[in-house]
């Protein structure tokens, strides 16, 4: 049988790329414990826009070429799911040096201590600019395995959102017009827009118990008897029995209350 032949029938059946010969790795999947512990920063080239495109339009020959790229530039925080991002000129090292400066602002404005960036392989993210913006913010630098951008899963599942829900979900008439509509689209994500992986809660609920939480373990931990032979035992405020699980359960049960984030950051 001609090779040729044999090669038709293997792309017809999918098995024409050894790959597809191999077993797929095992889907693994970690959240970080604390709220900054590891934050996700990856980029999206983003064409401009001079008119309407063919993708709402459904017309390819009325196209505008040559008018060039807009990079959006995403952070995303692994324990909580909140979110900074800037549509900014290019991907090159001092934009991307730039964008992580102001998204660790964002984020310590809200409470959020960041402690380690993960970012791909990029010559901007391998620069030494970046990398000595890194070390004097006083962070880890943890960055993808080669030709595997699962390993920033939650970034690169975060730009497709952003893409289905905001780049894509209307037609613009300018760049400049999406990039005004970025701003409360952001606010919405992170303040009402359900996420599955939070039980269907926006990222400023899962950023409010993990405030509230961290309050609580500190109350408990500072109400305890400094002496072990404090045998008093009465539930009182010294006592882990009144400030453990039903301080705890209580700070739960507020997190129905409607989750706002404060105001003064800049997305975009």
């Amino acid at each position: 049988m001609p090779i040729s032949t044999v090669g038709i029938i293997l792309r017809r059946l999918g098995l024409s790329k050894l790959a597809a010969l191999e077993p797929k790795p095992a889907v693994v999947r970690y959240e970080r414990q604390r709220r900054g512990e590891l934050i996700h920063i990856d980029t999206k080239k983003l064409g401009r826009i001079a008119a309407v495109g063919h993708r709402i339009t459904g017309d390819r020959l009325e196209t505008t070429r040559g008018i060039g790229w807009e990079a959006l530039h995403v952070c995303i925080d692994d324990t909580t799911r909140l979110a900074y991002s800037e549509i900014l000129t290019d991907e090159r090292k001092t934009s991307a040096v730039g964008f992580l400066e102001r998204a660790l602002g964002w984020f310590a404005g809200r409470g959020v201590t960041v402690e380690r960036v993960m970012t791909d392989n990029g010559s901007a993210d391998r620069s030494h600019a970046f990398r000595g913006a890194v070390a004097a913010a006083g962070l880890k630098h943890k960055r993808t395995r080669p030709y595997t951008p699962r390993t920033n899963g939650k970034a690169e599942r975060f730009i497709q959102t952003s893409l289905r829900e905001w780049v894509y979900a209307r037609p613009y008439a300018s760049s400049q017009e999406r990039t005004l509509a970025l701003t409360p689209w952001l606010d919405h994500y992170n303040t009402q827009r359900p996420h599955t992986a939070l039980a269907h809660r926006p990222p400023a609920a899962r950023l409010r118990q993990s405030q509230l939480l961290g309050s609580t373990e500190e109350t408990v931990a500072s109400s305890r008897p400094a002496a072990n032979h404090d045998r008093s035992g009465e539930p009182g405020q010294g006592s882990p029995k009144a400030t453990g699980g039903r301080r705890r359960a209580a700070s739960l049960r507020r997190l129905t209350t409607p989750v706002t984030l404060a105001q003064g950051g800049a997305y975009a």
